[in-house]
Protein backbone atom coordinates (compact mmCIF):
# COMPACT_ATOMS: atom_id res chain seq x y z
CA UNK A 1 0.00 0.00 0.00
CA UNK A 2 1.52 3.27 -1.14
CA UNK A 3 0.60 6.86 -0.44
CA UNK A 4 0.20 9.28 -3.34
CA UNK A 5 2.42 12.35 -3.28
CA UNK A 6 0.41 14.78 -5.39
CA UNK A 7 -1.22 15.07 -8.78
CA UNK A 8 1.92 14.40 -10.82
CA UNK A 9 2.61 11.04 -9.19
CA UNK A 10 -1.09 10.15 -9.47
CA UNK A 11 -1.07 10.80 -13.22
CA UNK A 12 2.16 8.80 -13.67
CA UNK A 13 0.68 5.81 -11.85
CA UNK A 14 -2.55 6.03 -13.84
CA UNK A 15 -0.65 5.99 -17.13
CA UNK A 16 1.68 3.16 -16.11
CA UNK A 17 -0.86 0.81 -14.50
CA UNK A 18 -3.70 -1.29 -15.84
CA UNK A 19 -5.55 -1.46 -12.54
CA UNK A 20 -5.25 0.76 -9.44
CA UNK A 21 -7.23 0.76 -6.21
CA UNK A 22 -7.36 4.11 -4.38
CA UNK A 23 -8.64 5.08 -0.95
CA UNK A 24 -9.43 8.69 -0.12
CA UNK A 25 -8.97 8.72 3.65
CA UNK A 26 -9.89 11.32 6.27
CA UNK A 27 -7.51 11.33 9.23
CA UNK A 28 -10.18 12.81 11.52
CA UNK A 29 -13.19 10.60 10.79
CA UNK A 30 -13.91 7.37 12.71
CA UNK A 31 -15.82 5.92 9.74
CA UNK A 32 -12.80 6.59 7.55
CA UNK A 33 -10.53 4.92 10.12
CA UNK A 34 -12.69 1.79 9.94
CA UNK A 35 -12.53 1.86 6.13
CA UNK A 36 -8.74 2.38 6.29
CA UNK A 37 -8.37 -0.73 8.45
CA UNK A 38 -10.44 -2.75 5.96
CA UNK A 39 -8.29 -1.32 3.15
CA UNK A 40 -5.07 -2.23 4.98
CA UNK A 41 -6.32 -5.77 5.44
CA UNK A 42 -7.22 -5.96 1.75
CA UNK A 43 -3.81 -4.56 0.74
CA UNK A 44 -1.91 -7.09 2.87
CA UNK A 45 -3.69 -9.94 1.06
CA UNK A 46 -3.32 -8.45 -2.46
CA UNK A 47 0.33 -7.50 -2.67
CA UNK A 48 0.38 -8.01 -6.45
CA UNK A 49 -2.16 -5.19 -6.92
CA UNK A 50 -1.45 -1.47 -7.29
CA UNK A 51 -2.97 -0.14 -4.06
CA UNK A 52 -2.74 3.54 -3.12
CA UNK A 53 -4.27 5.98 -0.69
CA UNK A 54 -4.27 9.68 0.09
CA UNK A 55 -5.20 11.69 3.16
CA UNK A 56 -7.74 14.30 2.11
CA UNK A 57 -6.73 16.85 4.75
CA UNK A 58 -3.13 16.79 3.51
CA UNK A 59 -3.74 16.49 -0.22
CA UNK A 60 -7.06 18.15 -0.98
CA UNK A 61 -5.92 19.26 -4.47
CA UNK A 62 -5.39 15.61 -5.48
CA UNK A 63 -8.67 14.56 -3.88
CA UNK A 64 -10.48 17.25 -5.89
CA UNK A 65 -8.57 16.28 -9.05
CA UNK A 66 -9.71 12.66 -8.73
CA UNK A 67 -13.35 13.73 -8.20
CA UNK A 68 -13.23 15.98 -11.27
CA UNK A 69 -11.33 13.52 -13.48
CA UNK A 70 -13.76 10.68 -12.85
CA UNK A 71 -16.93 12.80 -12.56
CA UNK A 72 -17.79 11.62 -9.08
CA UNK A 73 -18.81 13.46 -5.97
CA UNK A 74 -16.02 13.79 -3.41
CA UNK A 75 -16.62 11.59 -0.41
CA UNK A 76 -14.42 10.49 2.42
CA UNK A 77 -13.76 7.74 2.93
CA UNK A 78 -14.04 6.73 -0.70
CA UNK A 79 -12.56 3.75 -2.52
CA UNK A 80 -12.11 3.70 -6.28
CA UNK A 81 -10.99 1.04 -8.73
CA UNK A 82 -9.45 2.39 -11.91
CA UNK A 83 -9.06 0.05 -14.92
CA UNK A 84 -7.02 1.33 -17.85
CA UNK A 85 -7.63 4.92 -16.81
CA UNK A 86 -11.40 4.51 -16.41
CA UNK A 87 -13.44 4.38 -13.22
CA UNK A 88 -14.65 0.77 -12.89
CA UNK A 89 -16.07 0.84 -9.34
CA UNK A 90 -16.35 3.07 -6.30
CA UNK A 91 -17.81 2.94 -2.81
CA UNK A 92 -17.90 5.14 0.24
CA UNK A 93 -18.27 5.04 4.00
CA UNK A 94 -19.43 1.71 5.46
CA UNK A 95 -19.53 0.10 2.00
CA UNK A 96 -15.71 -0.03 2.03
CA UNK A 97 -15.00 -3.49 3.38
CA UNK A 98 -12.46 -6.20 2.72
CA UNK A 99 -15.17 -8.16 0.91
CA UNK A 100 -16.38 -5.25 -1.24
CA UNK A 101 -12.80 -4.42 -2.27
CA UNK A 102 -12.06 -8.07 -3.06
CA UNK A 103 -15.27 -8.44 -5.07
CA UNK A 104 -14.52 -5.26 -7.03
CA UNK A 105 -11.14 -6.66 -8.09
CA UNK A 106 -12.69 -10.02 -9.07
CA UNK A 107 -15.52 -8.42 -11.04
CA UNK A 108 -13.30 -6.00 -12.96
CA UNK A 109 -10.33 -8.08 -14.04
Amino acid sequence: MKRFNGNEEFEQVMQASEQVMILKHSSTCPISQAAYEEYESFASEHENQQIYYLVVQEDRPLSNHIAEKYYIKHESPQALLINNGELAWHASHWKITYDSLTNAIKEHK
